[in-house]
């Protein structure tokens, strides 16, 4: 039974996913032979709804086929807009993170756009989506491979950049996940992390699109995602065999340290204290550190 949930629910994506990007498609291709200005940035709206149509369907899929229940909580803060700007920041556990998230986000604020690997511009139907819409394509560098060749951190700056620089023609929540992958056992090994439940957060590339937006960042959001039964892979969640999602959402507003531009060791002292609190909580949660999936 749970395999055939999986294939019903892996059909149902692809096909919607593949219907939602025709029109994506064309209004994307109209969007690039548009030079910067007021008919580009309208073209943003009906773009901005697709996405929600297609994470509207992924919600609609959750609920038919009762893959979990996700059971998410407002911690507090000043109420979230689809109007405003917003920075929000994560732990991330696995690809499911990313369904979770949108799922939670729906409605709240502007469509989630998150930095991904290049190497995913080739993934079937959503790597050009995602290019078209303005995500931020970025490689991951090895600390070998940048001890080597620094000039390697100015290229991911760079298109982190002209990434936020495209945010600003629309309201956008930018969803970054601090720690730069998923967690592992392995990986938390290979970090020496001083935390139980997560790796070392990572947060230049956040402060870089703080420091592009400016202003407009109406808030920095911080999300905790919990698993009941431990960390799903992909397939484990679409055969449901993940009982509940616990989501806790909290606006922490423009932290100091971002509003004022502080330096690159400031903003890595402030993200290693919001990584300190939300891995307190997870533990606060109970049971024995996530598996990885």
């Amino acid at each position: 039974m749970d395999t055939l949930r999986g294939i019903v629910a892996m059909a149902f994506m692809a096909t919607h996913t593949a219907l939602w990007c025709v029109p994506l498609y064309l209004l994307g291709a109209v969007k690039l032979l548009m030079p910067r200005g007021a008919v580009r940035q309208r073209l943003g709206a009906p773009m901005d709804r697709i996405i929600d149509g297609w994470v509207a369907s992924n919600r609609l899929m959750i609920r038919v086929l009762r893959l979990t229940r996700m059971r998410q909580r407002v911690a507090g803060g000043a109420p979230l807009s689809r109007r405003g700007w917003y920075l929000v920041v994560s732990n991330h556990q696995s690809w499911v993170d990313i369904l979770v998230l949108q799922d939670a986000f729906l409605g709240r604020v502007p469509p989630l756009k998150f930095f991904t690997k290049k190497e995913l511009l080739w993934a079937p139907l959503v790597g050009v989506a995602m290019w078209l819409l303005g995500f931020p394509y970025v490689h991951r560098y090895g600390r070998e491979k940048l001890a080597a060749n620094p000039a390697l951190r100015e290229r991911d700056r760079q298109a982190t950049l002209d990434a936020a620089d495209g945010f600003k023609e629309r309201p956008t929540a930018v969803l970054s996940f601090l720690e730069g992958t998923r967690f592992t056992p392995a990986k938390h090994r290979a970090q020496g992390s001083p935390f139980a439940r997560l790796l070392r957060p990572k947060a230049s590339g956040l402060g870089y699109v703080s420091d592009a937006l400016g202003e407009r960042v109406a808030g920095v959001v911080d999300v905790t995602i919990q698993y009941s039964a431990g960390v799903p892979s992909f397939w484990d969640f679409l055969c449901g065999r993940c009982p509940a999602v616990d989501v806790r959402i909290e606006n922490l507003g423009v932290p100091e340290v971002l509003a004022s531009g502080g330096g690159r060791d400031a903003i890595k002292e402030w993200a290693d204290a919001l990584w300190a609190a939300k891995d307190r909580r997870l533990l606060g949660a109970g049971g024995e550190p996530p598996a990885g999936g």
